[in-house]
């Protein structure tokens, strides 16, 4: 194929994606005014809404080099998988609640969403969906893969493509198998390169880590105290509150609502829009107040069992640590002695509970104060939000810059925007950033933390 021909070919693919995307994105009106709260059943286009105009805008004034002179050599990108079904749990307590619903008396001041809820809305999850990979999940994907070849055309291109210079790594998980072969998907149709090319690597050492720590098993995963706080703020006021407040809605008598119901009723607002782009009837039944204290909900399970709460937590994920930055050393190790980079991008695909540990290993969104079941006024501001941290889609990329004289940067992006390491300026000497994590480096070694022994909880 001649230059021009790919040039026409590559332009009519992007004008398609960009059409196709316009005319899949949901207006802004039918967006819920509790979408922003969903925590981790969240859309990727939450957090960055420009996506909603155009699902292929990248902001390159945001995330550029340090300075012009400086030239990526390398781009690691760690990524949650896309929009999923619900699990069989959720579908379970979703039924229930649904069933609760259907059951409730009508009443002659029904609302006109409540008689659609009553009437016509049908329950279609069903357990053996238990969390696949729904198409906006496939989207989600494939067009994380066009942004990203477009905000780093050096580094993710098809010359690498083809040469195997980017490699692809993934949990076993279906969802997570799937995202991966939509990623390569969304390349593969950008340049005309057979998908069958492509190859990727099931690495559930890596990508799942969490699965082959006994100690975070023991202590926490497996422990029924582990969510204390958790479970104190279930049957805390403010949680009592919306329950009561849903029961009201409902027309039921408040001892038909629990905290589980409370969640359901948030979860089948959530999927719905987050799968169907539809703004339900569900959604009436949380207001904005009630979504903030399921959020802190959410916030409270993920701190605990996956990050600040327990030392276990973020240590469990030293194995994914090392590795990122081996690969860093690799390429650092070939470039400067003039060889080929023989692995210019990796693309690992895993979980919430894969990502949210090694931010919390690198320092990122560590409040003063930790989240507890009694602290919730406190805790408005906090930048533990993980509504903005891990919606579906969510990804931690470190781009590698030489910016000449033998100077290397780090630059972090988390969904797709330009942080800072904790302690450091922006986009840091890599020298300093090695520093900066010293003591991981030379230890949290993952065989040695996550023997059965030295509990340790950490404020």
């Amino acid at each position: 194929m001649s230059t021009d021909r790919k040039f026409v070919f590559l332009t009519t693919l992007l004008l398609l994606y960009s059409c196709c995307s316009r005319v899949n994105s949901s207006d802004v009106s039918s967006i819920p005014k509790i979408a922003k709260y969903f925590g981790t059943k969240g859309r990727y286009e939450e957090v960055n809404p420009h996506l909603i105009a155009d699902i292929l805008a990248v902001n390159k004034s945001v995330i550029r080099p340090p300075s012009p002179q400086c030239r990526a050599i390398r781009l690691t990108a760690i990524i949650r998988h896309g929009t999923r079904y619900p699990t069989t749990k959720n579908v379970i307590k979703m039924l229930r609640f649904y069933e609760i619903v259907q059951k409730a008396s009508p009443t002659a001041e029904d609302k006109g969403w409540l008689r659609e809820i009553r009437e016509e809305w049908t329950m279609w999850y069903t357990e053996d969906m238990d969390g696949r990979l729904v198409q906006k999940g496939i989207e989600d994907h494939r067009h994380l893969a066009v942004r990203l070849s477009k905000l780093f055309p050096s580094l993710i291109s098809a010359e690498n493509l083809r040469r195997g210079h980017i490699r692809f790594i993934t949990s076993s998980k279906h969802r997570c198998v799937n995202s991966t072969l939509a990623f390569k998907r969304g390349l593969a149709e950008l340049w005309g390169i057979r998908e069958g090319e492509i190859d990727h690597t099931v690495n559930d050492a890596l990508m799942r880590f969490f699965d082959q720590c006994k100690k975070f098993l023991d202590d926490v995963s497996d422990n029924p105290n582990a969510l204390y706080e958790m479970d104190e703020f279930n049957v805390g006021p403010e949680m009592g509150r919306v329950q009561e407040k849903i029961a009201d809605r409902l027309g039921v008598p408040y001892s038909h609502i629990t905290a589980d119901s409370v969640e359901a009723a948030f979860y089948l607002c959530a999927y719905e829009f987050a799968i169907k782009t539809v703004n339900s009837p569900w959604c009436q039944l949380l207001d904005e107040v009630d979504a903030q204290i399921m959020e802190y909900a959410s916030d409270l399970k993920q701190y605990w069992k996956r990050a600040y709460g327990y030392e276990i937590n973020r240590k469990s994920s030293c194995i994914l640590f090392h590795d990122v930055f081996s690969r860093l050393e690799q390429t650092i190790e070939d470039y400067n002695s003039g060889k080929p980079v023989s692995e210019a991008v990796t693309i690992q695909i895993g979980h919430a509970e894969t990502l949210l540990p090694l931010l919390t290993l690198l320092g990122f969104f560590k409040d003063s104060e930790p989240l507890r079941s009694e602290n919730y006024a406190s805790q408005t501001n906090r930048t533990f939000r993980t509504s903005l941290m891990l919606p579906y889609t969510a990804n931690l990329v470190l781009v590698l810059y030489d910016c000449g004289g033998g100077e290397l940067r780090l630059q972090p992006l988390l969904n797709e925007k330009a942080v800072d390491f904790p302690g450091l300026s922006s986009m840091p000497l890599y020298a300093d950033v090695r520093e900066r994590y010293k003591e991981l480096l030379q230890g949290c070694d993952f065989e040695t933390e996550c023997q059965l022994f030295n509990k340790t909880t950490e404020n």
